[in-house]
């Protein structure tokens, strides 16, 4: 087994986008083979695709969007997700996608939301596989966050549904991406509704075949380094997490490939801790992050 990925799970990687800083640069200075040498890490490193998303750059360059996609598969052989505001960009993407450098694999568009499904409109000329955002639903022509399990969980049954009935997907080509919070400000429950979702989904079988996942940067987002038994912090919720959520089906990450995956002991700290945070919320729950980083009393 990969020793990055002791779960197994797919992972997107997640690099070629400016919200990293040496990403950004690459970027700026339009180094493509700056650029072609990250592809390559992150596939070396396991990445079953990667994701590509150039900022804003994307609406006001696209001569450099397309450098970017071709100098990609130049040294790579997997296939690429794209991360672009408007469909007309989508199309771009995927008009310029080689198929075949990416052994005859479909390109992945990221993504769709009820709300916000014009890219739907190109699969007939151009089929892709689609990552479907269930973090919100439409409720009489309005966009609605999700916040519960049931919520998140009927979002992703309607569109997947939606893709295999009326436009012929298979489910297998379908992502339902599960938004992970940062728990320094989950008061609510959120991190409980999308492992609970995630519970349902997996569940569920008429949704046999498709593919959770979701981006795990977020989850200790503002926290110290450290834990109180002096692990990785971020590391341990991000394992922490998958531990919880793989068993169900939750089986794809939008990550860094290098991060090393792992599941985690029953007895580990993070793990502890982050489950008791998982039964907690309001103030509570705040209670139960500073144990994380803080230890007993």
């Amino acid at each position: 087994m990969n020793e990055t990925n002791r779960f197994g799970i797919r992972i997107i990687g997640e690099r070629i986008n400016p919200g990293f800083k040496s990403t950004r640069a690459m970027f700026e200075d339009k180094d493509l083979g700056a650029i072609q040498a990250l592809a390559l890490k992150q596939v070396e490193a396991g990445a079953f695709a990667l994701n590509v998303n150039i900022g804003p750059q994307a609406m006001t360059d696209r001569g450099f969007l397309v450098d970017v996609i071709r100098a990609i598969q130049d040294v790579v052989t997997v296939p690429l997700s794209f991360d672009v505001p408007t469909a007309e960009l989508f199309a771009l993407c995927l008009t310029t996608y080689d198929r075949g450098r990416a052994g005859g694999e479909l390109a992945i568009v990221n993504s769709i939301t009820e709300h916000r499904w014009e890219a739907m409109q190109l699969y007939r000329d151009l089929p892709f596989r689609v990552m479907v955002m269930a973090s919100e639903r439409v409720i009489d022509g309005v966009a609605m966050n999700n916040k519960t399990a049931e919520d998140i969980a009927a979002t992703a049954r309607r569109a997947a549904l939606r893709l295999r009935d009326e436009y012929g997907m298979p489910l297998d080509h379908v992502f339902v991406d599960l938004s992970v919070s940062a728990i320094i400000a989950d008061t609510e429950g959120l991190n409980r509704a999308t492992l609970d979702a995630v519970r349902l989904i997996g569940a569920d079988p008429d949704l046999k075949g498709l593919h959770m996942m979701g981006g795990l940067s977020n989850i200790g987002q503002q926290l110290p380094v450290r834990a109180a038994d002096g692990s990785d912090l971020k590391h341990g919720l991000e394992n922490a997490f998958l531990t919880l959520a793989v068993p169900y089906g939750f089986d794809t990450v939008l990550g860094t490939p290098w991060r090393g995956y792992a599941p985690l002991p029953e007895d580990d700290y993070v793990l502890t801790a982050y489950r008791n945070f998982l039964g907690t919320t309001g103030s509570n729950a705040l209670r139960a992050v500073r144990k994380l980083y803080k230890a007993r009393t």
